[in-house]
This record gives C-alpha cells, structure tokens and sequence, in this order.
C-alpha cells in the first residue's frame, strides 16, 4: 500500500498529465482499490527524501545543503598538504560511484574554474584522498598524481580536439547561417556562433574522452607507483596486498581526476575552436558591415524569398533580429555548458572552490556602463537633429551602443570583445576622411573613447588595463587592410594610452616589409614624426626602437628611400643622442623582446622546478673543488644536465630559465637581506655566493654559444640576457617599490661585465658589442625609468673597469658616444632638483657621486669632456655653477695652457688659438623648426628677412610649463651664429678681435637678444656665450671678444652688469675656472677701455665692492708655483674642488 499511497500523491498533483492520472485510475481499477481510500503521502514534497535518491536520467538540479567547512583547524594541516601538492578531505567532494561507472557525473567545476593556458594549474586542483592507503604508506607518492593527470592530457588532447572540431564547425556553420540570415547585427551572430560551439564541442568532447582518461590516468598512475616502489610490471615480487591497494589507489584516483582532466579537454577544444568559427562566418560578418557603412540595413535576398514561399508563418524568419524566443536557444546553450556547472548558478558541489571567480558587476561598475550609454544616447539624439541618420559615424555609435548594452546585460569575454572590436574599428574606418564637421568627428571620437577607456580600468569587468590594451592593440593590427592606415585614429589611441607599445612597435617595423609595404613606410614615419619628433609626451623614441630600426635600415639599403624619410632621420639624431638604440646597434630586438618576457609567468608545467634544481646544482659544482680552472668541467657536466631536462631545446625555454634563476636569485637575497640580526657583510657573502655563481653560468653560456667565429649568436643571447634581468628589475622596482633592493641586480651587472671583458681571444673578437649590449641596458635602466636602481647604476657608470673600457682601451674613440649619453641620463634625472634647489639628503648624495665621477673624467679623460661639454651644458640647469665649471675647466691633455695671470698675455698671438675645437654635437639641427633656421640662414647672408630681428624672441619662448625660454635653442642659436661669424671672418682673412667681428649680421642678432630680451632671457643667453669660453681655441678667443664687444656697447648699465654677474659667479665658486673665463674677466677689469671700475654697480655696496676687490686682487696676481706648468695647474684645480 505504500507504493499506492505515493501514486495517490502523485494523483493529486494539478499538473500532472492526464494520462498519467488515467493510469492510476486504471491500475486501481484491477487491483479492486478504491483511490479515495488511499492515504496520500508527501513524499514526493520531502527534498530531504529525494537527495537520497540516485539521479539515473540526468545529474539532477543541485539542492539547497550546507557546504563543509573547507577551512582547515590547526590540526589538521598535516593531513591537508602532503608532500606539495593540495589534497582535498574525501568530505570535500564525491567520487563517482564504481557501480554505476557509466551514468554522466555531477558537475563540479564552473566554466572559468579551469585555465588552459597554463597546465600546471590543473595540479592545484587535483584531488588527492588521503584515506587511501597506498598513499597513508607511502606518502610521497601523492606528488605522482599531478604527473600521471597531465601526462594524460597530453596524450588525449591532440586526436579528441581535432574530433571534436571537425564535426561539430560544420554543424555549427549551417545553422547559424540559416538562423541568422536575415540578421542584420553580426554580433549577435558571432554570440550565437560561440554559444553554439561551445556546447556543442564541450559535448561531444565529454562524451568522447571521458572513458579513455579514466582508463589513462589509471594506467599511468600504476606504472608511476611500480616505478617509484621499484615492483616489476608484472606485480613480480609484490605482495597480494600490495598489488590490491596499487590497482585500489589507481583506480579511486583516477575516478576522483577524471572529471577534472575531461573539462580540460573540453575548455582546450571550445577555445580552439571559437577563433574557427570566426574565421568560417568571416565573410557573413564582412556583408553585414558593409551594408551598415552603406546606410542600408543588410538582408540576403535569396534567403528572404526561400522563407517567404516555403516555411510557415510559425516558423519563418524575418528581416531584422532574431526574435526573443529563438535568442533563447542559443541562451541556453550559454548557460548550460555539458560537463560545467551552469552559468550563474551560485552553489558549488562541495570540494569545488572556484579558483577564479566568474567576472560580474559591482554596483559601481553597473552605473558606469549606465552612465556611458546615456552619455552615448545623449550624444546620438543631438547628431540625429543636425546630420541625416544615415552618416555611417552616426550608424556606428548606434551598433556600438547595442554592443554596449550587450556586455551590460552579458557575462561573456567575448562580448567584451566584441565591444572593444566595434569601437576599436569604428575609430579606423570612420576617422579615415575626417568629417567636414569639426564637432560630429569630435563627439563620434569622444564617444568611442569613452567606451575604451572605460573598459580599460579594473571596476568595470575585472580584466584591467593591460588586457584592453592588448585586445585594442590586437585589433588594430586584425584591422581591415584599407582601414589599419588611417594616421588618425591610431593618433587619438596611442594618445590616450590604450595602445601595448611594444606589441604595436613589433608589429609596424614587420609590416613595412623591409620597404616593400609603402602605406605601411608612410603610417611608420607619420607616427614617427608625431611622437618622436613634435611631441613627446605621450610616446617617446623608446617605445618605437623596432620601427625607427626598421626605417633606418630602409633609408640605408633602398635606392630611393621615401621622401622625407632622411630629413626624419635627421631629426630623430638629436642633438643629445650619441648612438644609443639605434646607430651603435642599440636595444636590439633581442634586448626589447628579453624585457617583454621578463613579465611572462606562464611558463610550462615543472619547469620551475626544474630551473630550482639546475640551478642548485650548479650553484654547488661551481664552488666545488672539482669545478676545474674557470669551472670548465663543472660547466660540461652542467650542460648535459641541462639537456636532459630538456632546457636548451628550444630559445622560448631558455629564456624562461634565465628569467626563473634571475627570480630565485633575487628572491634568495630579499630573504637573507630581511634578517637585520646578522652581520651586514656576511648578509653580503651569503648573496654573492648564489649570485657570481649564475653570473658565471651566463658569461659561460654566452663564450661557449655557437661556433667560436659565430659572434652573432653570442651577441643574441648576451641582450637576450641582459634584457631578462632588466624586464625583471623593472618589474621588481614597480612591485615592490619603496621595499626595492639594489644589491643583487647591482652584482650580476657588474660581475657579468667583468667576467666578459676577461683577457680571453673568443671574448676580446666581441668587446666592442659586449660594451654596447651593456651601455644599451644601463639607458633602459636610468634613473628617470628605475629611480630605486640610481645609486647602483651610477655605481656602474662610473666603475674603474667600465670607464676604462669604455673610455681608454676602446679603439677609435668608439665607446665614447654611449658613455656621453649615460652621463646626459644621469644630468636629466638631476636637473629638477637641482633646478629647484630641492636637495634631500638622498639627492645630495648622488649629486656629490655625480660630481665626484665628473672629477675623475676631468682628471683622466679631459678630453672626453671637451668634445662633449656642450650636450652636457645643454642639459644641466643654468644655477649648477660648479658642475658646469668642472666641464668647461677641461683641457687636452698634450696642449701647454698658457697662464692665465702673465702680465700683457697676447691671447690672439697663441698658437691653439686659431684652431676650431672638436663638438660632438650636431648643435645646427638642434635649431628648429626648419622654417627658422632657413629664416637664420638667409639673414645672416643677406640681412633679409627685415623682420628676423623683431621675431627671434617669440622663436626662444617656450610653451613647457615652467619654462618661459627654449634653452637648447638658446644655446644652439648663440653657437651656430658664433661659428657662422668666425667662417665668416677667417673667409675674409681676419682673425677675431674687437673691431673685426663688429657691423656685421652675426653681432645683429647678438645685439638685439641682449637688448631684446628680458631679464631671465639675457641671462640664459649671456650664459651660453659664457658656457664657451674654455682652453686656447677660436670659439673661446670669438665669445671672449663677444662678450667685451656687448659690454662696452650696452647702452643701459643693466646689461653690464648682468655680463658682470655671469662671469663673476662662476668665479666665486670653489676652482677649477675655465681658462678662457679667467682671461676674459681679467681683460674686462684691467683694461681701461672697458671703464669697469667706473660703473655704479660695482659701487652699490661696501660688501659688493670688496668682493669685487677680492676677486681682482686673485686674478691679477700670479699663482705661485711656475706659470705655464699645465700639469701643476691641472693638479691644483682639482683638489681645491670640495
């Protein structure tokens, strides 16, 4: 009766189909029962009843049950993790029953659970029960599972993917043609397509490859236990009961992973397959865009006469989109995936911790995205009044405003980027032919970077800037052939930061096709132009290294370079860069690509390990006494073990190894750095041990590469090497700011440049590259890029070893451009504090090193100071007095420096005098733009324009905020006219003195900027005619003669006395003094012509009138010690410096 009772209970229920009731009634009728006299029950109610029961048709909805408590109690860590690898409680999830192996499973893991990007991640989501007792034997032998579960999968995956795919693409394609034909949104259909996929793959996948990794993962797991107990295959010489708990063991554990390794399997198939299907409904894709920028609403002909004359109304489609209820379809097919737990679906089965949650919407975010499609729709009403409905800009925002409301209503990746493909496209087509109206473009431009950038930020979908970036980059360069040109709409991305630079840099420099591409030349050398050259605020050189590399190559091989390629070239060598990143070999793509892959992490399965390993061992051969002279011998041995491990099969593995011992290596000093109880220098020791260990593994690698002739190869895994430790240095520095060490990043460059400058043949063919991989590295690592790394790096710049290479034992003078651009980092990085005079102790501190390296160049390579003092003066602030000094002070080392104190010197009868000194510099391009210096140049020819004059100040005012003047223009326009007037007057057979360089264009131009000019830009160009006058050479006896000409034609007293001030200043300071400077004052107070003594301002003070005195009593009165004896006087100047 009790079975009766149930059916009366069911009887009773109202919706129950009537032919189900009519078969109780019958079945009661023959078994003489009256169904009033049955007592219903209610069991069909109770879902405690139910849970009970075993689901045989499907996996039956989940019900409401508490979850277990994951968190584990103290005691019970021992029992959590075992041997490395996370184990799970038997509580925490079910096992699928062995008597009913083929019923389909419960579902435990949502879609975004697995990563397929990265292997290894399957490990951390094994589920290992630590009530087997194999494993409660033997417990190391739980790290095996993770081992037997991927080998599985590598096995499995290539032949059930490419199953699954060829069958279930073509299904897919026919129907989403036949379901979407008349739709005229191809998002809507590209949704649809991967929702169908999806499901369909994810599908056939479980089906195909559930048994066959049952079965694989159990096979593995028992040759995996046989190996590691040393049993033979056979089970020989085990014991009956150790046969049964490994056949035991393999088998739960594999019923435990199967699930696991089977939705691998099916997330690999569907991510295959979705880019597949894209590329099958490109060309639906492409109609229906182009019948939108047509202004015409897409429709298939063919298809709409075959529904109108052959399908019933029920069921025929119609123009326009799909209707609701056949959207549902393919709704259901996103959220119900086979195998998964449906989307949204918030309960978990126990054990199943999510190990990344589905991205899903704050509040805040969902009023971003209601904020952005009012502002949209706000913007779209307006357009509409003034401009037809069919402008394909307006059409745009509309389709881009769908897509908008899509990703607000969807939870889908790929409805992101979808979004972001629409406005990204958007941007390259309809920016392409600026609109003749000024506010639709803006408003259109407006609107799609809205979109973009707010996409971009963490609040609005949870994948952050740098994805959008990508997907935007990526975008751009999928772009249509005839759209991805358009100058215009990549401007306004890169601008507003939602470019990946390095990856579109890539990307130019290979699509210009060595040339060959000429639209493609054309848009490298317009964004050149803008970023590089007009403006540098939102890119810089640095970001394009790939592309101007590129363009110079094509400049160089070409027959016909393009038009205006080498006047951008020109350009682009400024003025203050001496070969760094591009004429010396710079960053090659090598070093760019090492810094990219220096924040890749998803590296291959045990590789970490592996690296942890090899690197201990070698660690420990290379302080071993067997190691042999120059660890040559440990070094064989290492490298077989390397390839045992498979490291050096291909160039992807061993960077990731360089890249992984750099991190240990690091990571093992932060440590050892972060117990303060030990003693500083033993804390040092114990880092040095790890660190000139792989520093000799690296110099090892690099000599021993390819054959001993074959430099290439070498040079590559050198910037390959260096641009590793780099990449990981910058990310270090932005991770850990303020907590940032400098020590171990300080010890593998300057060991690694040691160990690679070693007397040594192989080594000493490569020198000079090896000098240019490392100047290239220290300028992406300068001060302004890594300011934590700045005592260390200057540390680096000025080592005895690394100035000597690079500035003494270097032939031809090569090394001396890179090391010039290294000091110009190190005064940029300066000039804001030093222009503000904001010197914190930490400052301080590496001004006086600054000083301190300006000394020993002073000392022993003067001459490298005076071919460069002009690109140092242009960018050290005109108040740093004494550092300026000490560059200016500097002399050639074989020149005899007249005393500057000998009575009646004749400055124009020396020797040296009449000679040209040697500039570095290509000051004359430093004078821009071109229309200016074609204005200087016809002036000083023909003193036409009449109007120069009356120009020239508006030309040296700046629009940089804090700057009212443009002082390398300045100081370019003062040098070039003074060349231009010393040719001038050597053309004419004269020499300068006071009457030869008067009445002429050249002293114009200096005599309207001092009367012209006001008091801050009289300053800065009387300083940069100051800045010139140094040892015996005809730039110092012209400016000398300049400025005497200025002061005793001024015709207001505040332009002597200003002379007075530039020269006084600079004489006040600690020595050295400038030769040149030296002559010029004493002329100016000795000589009678100039009435100095007579001007009120000397006069103004007492305190002023005895400095002046004081400083006339030294510079009229001889040094004692022998004048004329340069090597003294040399000596003298610097030690007196404090």
């Amino acid at each position: 009766m009790g079975i009766m009772n149930v059916l009366a209970e069911l009887h009773m229920e109202p919706d129950l189909k009537l032919n189900l009731k009519f078969e109780i009634e019958v079945l009661c009728k023959t078994l003489s029962i009256d169904l009033s006299d049955c007592r219903p029950t209610m069991f069909l109610k109770d879902v405690s009843r139910i849970s009970d029961i075993e689901p045989q048709l499907s996996p039956g909805s989940k019900l409401p049950h508490p979850l277990p408590d994951l968190t584990p109690q103290p005691g019970d860590q021992a029992a959590m993790m075992t041997a490395g690898t996370p184990t799970v409680p038997t509580t925490a999830r079910g096992t699928t029953p062995t008597t009913t192996p083929n019923l389909p499973p419960r579902p435990q893991f949502s879609y975004d659970d697995v990563n397929t990007a990265n292997m290894a991640t399957i490990g951390n989501l094994c589920t290992i029960n630590d009530q087997i007792a194999l494993f409660q034997a033997n417990p190391q032998l739980k790290q095996l599972v993770k081992i037997a579960v991927e080998k599985s999968l590598q096995e499995l995956l290539p032949p059930v993917v490419e199953r699954t795919i060829k069958i279930s693409l073509v299904t897919c394609e026919q129907i989403i043609k036949k379901d979407f034909a008349l739709d005229p949104d191809e998002s809507r259909m590209r949704a649809a397509a991967h929702h169908m996929v999806r499901h369909m793959i994810s599908g056939l996948a479980l089906i195909t490859s559930r048994e066959p990794v049952l079965v694989n993962i159990s096979n593995n797991l028992k040759s995996a236990f046989l190996s590691t107990l040393r049993i033979d295959a056979n089970f020989q010489g085990a014991t009956p009961q150790q046969k049964e708990m490994i056949e035991q063991a393999a088998q739960q554990v594999a019923q435990d992973n199967t699930e696991l390794a089977c939705v691998f399997i099916q997330k690999t198939a569907i991510e295959k397959a979705i880019p597949d299907i894209d590329k099958r409904l490109a060309t639906e894709f492409e109609l229906r865009k182009h019948a939108r920028t047509e202004g015409r609403r897409y429709c298939d002909p063919v298809v709409l006469t075959y529904q109108a004359e052959r399908m019933p109304e029920q069921i025929r489609l119609k123009v326009g989109g799909a209707t609701p209820s056949q959207l549902s379809v393919y709704e259901e097919f996103a959220r119900n995936i086979p195998g998964f737990l449906p989307a949204g679906d918030p309960s978990f089965p126990p054990g199943a911790v999510p190990a990344k949650p589905q991205p899903t919407y704050s509040d805040e975010s969902f009023q971003l995205f209601e904020r952005i499609i009012r502002e949209i729709e706000q913007h779209v009403q307006q357009l509409q009044i003034m401009f037809p409905a069919s402008n394909p800009q307006i059409n745009q925002l509309h389709s881009l405003l769908e897509a908008l409301t899509m990703l607000r209503n969807s939870r889908e990746q790929v409805t992101v980027v979808n979004l972001i493909q629409k406005a990204v496209e958007g941007l390259l087509e309809h920016l392409q032919g600026l609109s003749a109206d000024q506010e639709l473009t803006l408003r259109f431009k407006e609107c799609n970077l809205t979109v973009l950038r707010a996409l971009q930020e963490m609040r609005a979908f949870g994948f952050g800037g740098s994805w959008t970036n990508k997907q935007v980059t990526r975008c751009m360069i999928e772009a249509n052939e005839q759209h991805k040109y358009t100058i215009e709409a990549v401007d306004c991305l890169i601008r507003s930061q939602l470019v990946n630079m390095p990856q579109y840099d890539m990307y130019l420099a290979q699509l210009m096709e060595n040339g060959m591409n000429y639209m493609a030349v054309t848009l490298a050398m317009q964004v050149v132009q803008r970023f590089c050259v007009d403006d540098k605020a939102s890119a810089t050189e640095s970001d394009f290294t790939n592309t101007i590399e590129a363009l110079t190559t094509i400049s160089t091989r070409t027959r016909q370079s393009p038009e205006g390629l080498s006047n951008l070239l020109e350009n682009l060598r400024p003025n203050t860069d001496f070969g760094l990143e591009r004429a010396l070999g710079g960053p090659t793509t090598m070093m760019q690509t090492g810094i990219l892959q220096a924040r890749e992490i998803d590296d291959p399965p045990g590789l970490h390990d592996k690296a942890e390993l090899l690197l201990r061992d070698w660690v420990n051969m290379y302080h071993s006494p067997q190691a042999g002279r120059d660890s040559t011998k440990a070094f064989t041995a290492f490298v077989q073990s390397m390839h045992q491990q498979g490291i050096l099969k291909t160039d992807d593995l061993i960077t990731r190894f360089f890249r992984l011992c750099t991190e240990m290596c690091v990571d093992l000093c932060y440590r050892a750095l972060i117990d303060q109880t030990q003693n500083p220098a033993i804390v040092r020791t114990k880092c040095f041990y790890t660190l000139d260990a792989f520093v000799r593994l690296i110099a090892l690698l690099i000599k021993h590469s390819g054959d001993t002739t074959n430099t290439i190869t070498k040079i590559n895994l050198l910037n390959k090497v260096l641009g590793i430790v780099a990449g990981v240095l910058l990310q270090d520095h932005a991770v850990r700011n303020t907590e940032f060490q400098q020590l171990p990043y300080h010890r593998i460059f300057i060991m690694l440049f040691i160990e690679l400058n070693a007397p040594d043949h192989v080594l000493e063919n490569i020198n000079y590259q090896v000098l240019t991989a490392f100047c290239n590295t220290f300028h992406v690592l300068r001060p302004a890029k890594a300011p934590g790394f700045a005592y260390a790096w200057l540390e680096l710049i000025s080592h005895r070893v690394f100035i000597g290479r690079m500035l003494a034992l270097t032939p031809q003078q090569k090394g001396w451009g890179m090391y010039a651009q290294l000091l110009i980092d190190l005064f940029k990085f300066l000039s804001p504090f030093l222009r503000n005079a904001e010197l914190t102790k930490p400052t301080q501190m590496l001004y006086k090193g600054t000083l301190r390296v300006l000394l020993v160049l002073l000392h022993d390579f003067p001459e490298f100071l005076c071919d460069y003092h002009y690109a140092f003066c242009d960018v050290i602030p005109p108040n740093c007095i004494q550092m300026r000094n000490l560059i200016l002070s500097a002399f050639p080392r074989n020149m005899r420096l007249p005393d500057p104190f000998t009575p009646n010197l004749k400055v124009d009868m020396l020797a040296d005098i009449a000679h040209a000194p040697r500039i570095l510099t290509n000051f004359a391009n430093m004078i821009q733009p071109p229309q200016f210096k074609k204005d200087l140049d016809s002036y000083l020819k023909t003193r036409s324009p009449v109007t120069f004059l009356s120009d020239l100040r508006s030309y040296l005012q700046s629009n940089e905020p804090g700057m009212r003047y443009n002082i390398p223009l300045m100081n370019a326009l003062v040098l070039y006219v003074g060349t231009q007037a010393i040719a001038f007057i050597n053309s004419k057979g004269q020499t300068p003195s006071m009457s030869t360089i008067a009445h002429s264009a050249h002293m114009d131009i200096f005599q309207n900027l001092g009367v012209d000019l006001d008091t801050e830009g009289r300053y800065l160009f009387l300083t940069a005619i100051a800045n010139q006058l140094r040892y015996p050479n005809s730039h110092t006896h012209y400016f000398s003669c300049t400025l005497l000409y200025l002061f005793v034609e001024a015709n207001i007293e505040a332009i002597q006395e200003q002379i007075t001030r530039v020269l006084l200043e600079r004489l006040i300071v600690n020595r050295p003094h400038p030769w040149g400077l030296l002559i010029t004052f004493i002329e100016l107070i000795k000589n009678p012509q100039f009435k100095f003594w007579n001007h009120e301002f000397v006069h103004c003070a007492p305190e002023i009138e005895k400095l002046f005195e004081s400083v006339a009593r030294s510079c009229m009165q001889p040094k004692s010690g022998g004048t004329g004896n340069t090597q003294n006087l040399r000596e003298t100047d610097t030690t007196e410096l404090h």
